[in-house]
């Protein structure tokens, strides 16, 4: 292929659209066709595109898409419940696919989806923009890189707003989301993977919804998710990490914090602003020897998106392997392991027992 490549983004939704502008300022590439079924939701992304939105071709469903779209590559951000449907079409398809997290709502259309990716000749990336903020990379480059000494325990904590309204409140359920620890948490399940370099073999989750829509009904049904949670996940190699979530938390100063600490020093890494902060072992009766140092982002991804410009450096690796520049990244596997981890939780939180992965047989 040649050096332009043209998208379309099936499901045009919050999400899609912040695909849309990180296409926009990415170099060599143009924004071709959208689909999604809902009239409203095309709407969002002709107002997004503006003057641009007359020769970007609009259909309102993926197998018409599929059919005649005539991209490159597509991003698929629909629901999660839908995307095993969803991709079904464009497997068939030459197109490289980069699907939003969570892969899939259940660990079987997971791994259906890992089935028909596998062998394709065309890229299959899974979304994973936590592992694409800048500040967030350099951390991890520097756990691999031997800066905290040998890896023993991993920290993470989101403290964040609620969901978000969605089209028809379909994130209110977690029968559409895969529950809060598949949904939400599937990002950090992925970066402990990543950080720790091993599998994980058991894993126990508390959790509740205790503030969040409560006294919400939608059809009569009052949401199900989870808002608010420990979780702590035990890898095959002695490794130990939690994650702590809770999203009622929108006055903290930061969102997202990381925290590895190994037998030679502690490294924090902090979103915002954006710092990573090391913190060597030294005597306990002191001085301390910390040390602090801020991590740029590209001031136009940061704009593009919520994710502290990741989704922009996630299509840029994703153009890469596009243009088979690099390899995938980010692999339907991947995505599989993430949910199969928040699958784990969401029984523990519900079951209160600790879940082993044995059990479901990743």
């Amino acid at each position: 292929m040649g050096e332009l490549i043209r998208y379309g983004i099936v499901g045009t939704g919050m999400m899609g659209i912040e695909h849309l502008r990180n296409i926009a300022i990415l170099p060599d590439a143009e924004l071709v066709a959208i689909a999604d079924p809902t009239p409203a939701s095309l709407g969002w992304a002709a107002d997004a595109l503006g003057a641009d939105a007359a020769r970007v071709r609009r259909f309102d469903s993926v197998e018409a898409f599929a059919a005649g779209a005539q991209v490159d590559a597509v991003v698929v951000a629909s629901p999660n419940f839908t995307h095993r449907a969803v991709l079904a079409p464009l497997l068939d398809t030459d197109a490289a696919i980069l699907c939003e997290k969570p892969l899939a709502t259940t660990l079987a259309d997971a791994r259906w989806i890992v089935e028909r990716a596998r062998g394709r000749a065309a890229p299959f990336w899974t979304g994973m923009e936590y592992r694409y903020m800048p500040p967030v990379a350099a951390f991890i480059d520097q756990v691999h890189g031997g800066r905290v000494g040998a890896l023993r325990m991993l920290a993470m904590r989101e403290h964040r707003f609620p969901f978000l309204a969605k089209v028809g409140d379909w994130n209110r359920f977690a029968r559409n989301t895969g529950g809060t620890m598949v949904e939400k948490c599937c990002h950090f399940f992925d970066l402990m993977r990543l950080i720790v370099r091993a599998e994980p073999v058991r894993v126990y989750c508390s959790g509740g919804n205790d503030v969040n829509h409560r006294g919400e009904l939608y059809g009569g049904e009052a949401p199900d998710i989870i808002d608010n949670s420990y979780t702590v996940v035990d890898f095959g190699d002695g490794v130990r990490a939690m994650l702590d979530l809770c999203m009622f938390a929108e006055g903290a100063e930061t969102q997202e914090e990381i925290s590895a600490t190994g037998d030679a020093a502690r490294l924090d890494v902090l979103i915002p602003p954006g710092d990573i902060v090391f913190s060597p072992r030294v005597d306990w009766r002191g001085p301390k020897a910390v040390e602090r140092r801020h991590v740029a982002v590209d001031a136009a991804a940061m704009a593009a998106g919520t994710h502290h410009g990741a989704t922009y450096y996630q299509h840029a690796a994703f153009a890469a392997a596009v243009r088979g520049q690099a390899p995938v990244a980010v692999t339907a596997e991947d995505g599989l392991r993430a949910v199969a981890i928040g699958v784990a939780a969401e029984i523990s939180a519900r079951e209160k027992r600790v879940v082993e992965m044995a059990e479901l047989g990743v």
